[in-house]
């Protein structure tokens, strides 16, 4: 298969599974489409032969955890407009291919994954493990210390280092790591779990925090502070007659990843109080007749009937 033809194929779109969909998730969709899409089930269904064909071809790829390493680097390459189908063995852009796929010729990479590659020595097999990260290290980056188990019960010591802003899911890779071969070892894949934060949560490269305000807090207006997963806290604005769920942004808060640097989405949540006794009943009440006249609920029973 050309190149170009197996970069533009999107092989999780074929099998209906998402781009992070675990080896176990894959392998279950592919076994029941192959059920239902069988030549022997299907015979003289030309349109269904070529599905079976296509899910067949993606699964190739997908079970192989390496296979599909080299298949996702290289389809985000393309999808970034980095990559053009080699031609003399040179022509690319947007990086190295020796330094993605771990040497070789350019034009050897795509016909490798189908099993056309050159024939030789193989490198040893990769290995694949799975390890968990606070919310914290996953914001800022961290060094893993892992100790794996090899051949006839050995262990050996991997120190991994985990990028500022990797998402729940993503996966590192460690070159060399892997079983030995003769050519070499293979590569080692870590998937990384992240824990979820007590008060912080994530959306895109934003940092997202829910933030308890008072009554009097919201109806009169107020600068509070809020914490921050580095540095000091900052001070937000409540602007007077704040409801609950109103979003207030605080620039350069988020997360960093690269050139790009996301914010901090403070969403307010107005706390009523449980019990109110003595003056604060008396105001309260006195609040209440005052405003009684406004009613809040006016456009229910005209917006119920839309």
């Amino acid at each position: 298969m050309a190149a170009k033809d197996l970069y533009e194929k999107d092989f999780y779109k074929t099998l209906g599974v998402d781009k992070k969909a675990a080896q176990d998730e894959i392998k279950k969709k592919y076994r029941a489409l192959a059920r239902e899409l069988h030549p022997d089930k299907t015979k003289g269904d030309a349109a269904k032969e070529e599905k079976f064909k296509a899910i067949s071809e993606a699964y190739e790829i997908l079970s192989d955890v390496k296979k599909r390493a080299e298949y996702d680097e290289a389809r985000s390459l393309f999808e970034r407009g980095g990559f053009r189908a080699p031609t003399g063995g040179q022509n690319f852009q947007g990086g190295d291919f020796s330094d993605l796929f771990g040497g070789g010729n350019p034009q050897d990479i795509f016909s490798n994954l189908f099993g056309g590659g050159r024939r030789g020595p193989r490198k040893g097999q990769d290995l694949q493990t799975e390890a968990t990260i606070t919310f914290r290290e996953s914001i800022f980056g961290t060094n893993l210390d892992l100790r794996l188990g090899i051949d006839r019960g050995q262990t050996q010591n991997i120190t991994a280092r985990v990028p500022a802003g990797v998402n729940d899911g993503a996966k590192i890779r460690v070159k060399g790591k892997g079983a030995a071969g003769e050519a070499g070892p293979g590569d080692l894949f870590i998937q990384l779990h992240v824990k979820p934060h007590p008060i912080f949560s994530r959306k895109g490269e934003n940092l997202t925090i829910t933030l308890p305000i008072t009554f009097a807090e919201a109806t009169l207006g107020a600068d509070v502070k809020v914490p921050v997963l580095s540095g000091d806290e900052v001070t937000v604005r409540i602007a007077p007659g704040t409801p609950t769920g109103r979003t207030l942004r605080v620039k350069g808060r988020g997360v960093t990843k690269g050139a790009i640097t996301g914010d901090l989405l403070v969403t307010v949540e107005v706390q009523v109080p449980q019990r109110i006794d003595g003056k604060a009943l008396e105001a309260l009440k006195t609040f209440a007749a005052e405003t009684s006249q406004e009613d809040v609920r006016a456009d229910l029973a005209n917006k119920a009937k839309i």
